[in-house]
């Protein structure tokens, strides 16, 4: 009897090992996972950093075109009343 039952201990022993090793493989694949998970939420939020700078970038640009065109414009139609006042000056 005594050694049937050293004989059960040992297999007992070598299933909580199985057990153990299973359960350590398990956690190591949860951690990589979450682990990868926060890494490509990472790039994602660079990602759209990089995009946001970029749109920002494109709206002052856009802004300065548009002032620029303004200003142009301002600057034709004064062009344009002072021509009109001298011919109606020329014509008194």
């Amino acid at each position: 009897g005594k050694e049937r039952k050293k004989e059960r201990k040992k297999e007992r022993k070598k299933e909580r090992k199985k057990e153990r090793k299973k359960e350590r493989k398990k956690e190591r694949k949860k951690e990589r996972k979450k682990e990868r998970k926060k890494e490509r939420k990472k790039e994602r939020k660079k990602k759209d950093r990089k995009k946001e700078r970029k749109e920002k970038k494109e709206r002052k640009k856009e802004r300065k075109k548009k002032k620029e065109r303004r200003k142009e414009e301002r600057k034709e139609g004064r062009k344009k009343e002072g021509k009109k006042e001298r011919k109606k000056k020329e014509k008194k």
